[in-house]
Parts: C-alpha cells; sequence; structure tokens
C-alpha cells in the first residue's frame, strides 16, 4: 500500500473501520448464502422421497432419509462408465493444458525471439472468444474426420489453453529476472532452467493454473454432448442428462444423488488445495 493509503486507512475513526468491517462479513455471507443454499437444496433432495419433494410448505429437511436415491443413480445408468470416461477426458486434457500452458508461457516470458509481444496479443484475444462461437466449425471438422464418439474427437478440440499462458507468463514475469541471469551463468539450459529454477519457485501459481484447470474440464458439458452418442465416450455431466430423460422431471431424487456423486471430487481437490490455490492467484497482487 501507498503512504497516502496508510494515513487514510489509520485517519478513520474506530466506528468508520468497524462500520466497514460489518459491511465486508456482510458481503460475504450474503455471498455464501448464494451459493450455499443452491447447494444445500440439491444435497437434501438427494435424500428425499419423491412424494417428499413437491410440498407445500416447502420441506427443506427430509421427512425420512431415502438413501435409495444414490443406488438408483448408479444403477438406472452406467454412472461407473461415465466417471471412467470424465477421469480419461479430465486427466488427458488436464495434462495437456498444464504442459502446453507452462511451455508457452516460458517461451513469451524468459526466451527472446521476434513477434514475441504480438504472439502473446494473439493469445489474450483468445480469452475474449467465446467457445460456443467455434462449435459448428469445429464439430464440422471433427465429424469430417470421424472422430465423433471417440476420446480424441472430445479432447482434441478443447486443448487450446489462452489462460494458463497468461496466468504462467505474468507470474515468469513477476520472478526476479537475476535468478534467470544466474542459472544461465552457471551453465542451465532452456530446459534446466524452467524445470529446476522456475517451477520450484512456481509451485502455488502451477497449482493454482492446475486446480482451475481440473475443474473447467471435469465440468465441460456442450462440447461432450455434442461429440458422445453413446456411453462408451461420454462423460458425468452428459450421464446426469441420460439419468434425467430415464426418469423424467418428477423423481427428482436420483438425478440429485447423482449430481453430488458428480460434484463431490472436485470439492474434495478444492478444499485440499484451496491454501495454495490462493496463494498462487495472489502472487503479486499485493506490492509494498
Amino acid at each position: 500500500m501507498s503512504t497516502s493509503q496508510l494515513n487514510m486507512v489509520s485517519n478513520q475513526s474506530p466506528a468508520a473501520r468497524r462500520l466497514k468491517l460489518a459491511g465486508g462479513y456482510f458481503g460475504i455471507f450474503l455471498v455464501l448464502v448464494l451459493i450455499g443454499l443452491p447447494l444445500f437444496w440439491i444435497l437434501m433432495t438427494s435424500f428425499k422421497a419423491r412424494g417428499d419433494i413437491y410440498t407445500d410448505p416447502v420441506n427443506w429437511i427430509p421427512p425420512t432419509w431415502e438413501t435409495g436415491n444414490y443406488v438408483d443413480a448408479t444403477t438406472r445408468v452406467p454412472f461407473w462408465t461415465y466417471l471412467r470416461n470424465s477421469i480419461i477426458i479430465t486427466a488427458a486434457l488436464s495434462i495437456i493444458k498444464i504442459t502446453l500452458g507452462v511451455l508457452s508461457a516460458y517461451a513469451l516470458a524468459i526466451l527472446r525471439f521476434p513477434g514475441r509481444n504480438l504472439l502473446f496479443i494473439v493469445v489474450i484475444s483468445a480469452l475474449m472468444v467465446p467457445a460456443e462461437i467455434t462449435v459448428i466449425s469445429n464439430y464440422a471438422l471433427v465429424n469430417s474426420l470421424g472422430w465423433r464418439n471417440t476420446f480424441v474427437g472430445i479432447i482434441v478440440p478443447l486443448a487450446g489453453v489462452a489462460f494458463g499462458t497468461f496466468l504462467m507468463r505474468n507470474h515468469f514475469l513477476s520472478l526476479p529476472y537475476e535468478l534467470v541471469e544466474a542459472a544461465r551463468m552457471d551453465g542451465a539450459g532452456p530446459i534446466r532452467l524452467l524445470t529446476k529454477v522456475l517451477l520450484p519457485v512456481s509451485w502455488p501459481t502451477l497449482t493454482a493454473f492446475s486446480v482451475i484447470t481440473v475443474v473447467n474440464e471435469w465440468n465441460t458439458y456442450l462440447w461432450p454432448f455434442l461429440m458422445s452418442d453413446t456411453d462408451r465416450v461420454a462423460p458425468l455431466q452428459v450421464g446426469l442428462t441420460m439419468l434425467q430423460n430415464n426418469d423424467g422431471v418428477t423423481n427428482w431424487g436420483p438425478v440429485m444423488a447423482a449430481t453430488i456423486l458428480t460434484i463431490l471430487p472436485m470439492v474434495i481437490i478444492f478444499l485440499g488445495l484451496q491454501k495454495y490455490m490462493i496463494q498462487g492467484l495472489t502472487t503479486g497482487a499485493v506490492k509494498g
């Protein structure tokens, strides 16, 4: 913070500081309610019998806990096949995007070559283009190559990595350049400089990039839905649609149970790595 900002904070009265603190906590509480209430409703509905879902007044807590919804969610459709497919797609896309993101960010931040800044502008421009715009052209290309209903057809068109390149490039630029110069003076080549010098001090940002990538790929729905007509390659998100179609729109219990099982892996990953994710996203954001 600058000196003027510090003076402004120190000149505030205790009452004003308490009011700002209360406003901040109220905002956090409001966001928590807006995000947590639908998730709580989904969780409670997953334990309700069909007759307990549509009641007036609404029952937030199930009168009787119906655990059979979870059995139905995993037996009425090939849930475990969908889970396997989601793991394959997410793992493949995450590995590709993290690798390409780190390598391209390293090239744009550390290496010197003509057109580097122009190339970075092109990468940034890709962030401004909604993915839905390219769906028709990608679909026509993938269909002409015979890649429909294959993992290749789902994975390859989603392998772009503009966000990761942007995030990791900014992080590499925030590192002291003396670190790079010292490594080069010690005889480190490009690969050794990246793997032995830069990445070991970049774990928070790399972890944030990895978590965001895994969550995004796990939750991808539109493209896998267009590319998969069979259970052989369809991920969990498409499987939820199949389950809803099987049960109709009246029996939401199994659908909500499958939804909880689908989001649970990402919740566990986020809770386990949230400390590193927050640290990575805020690195360099606060300057003295």
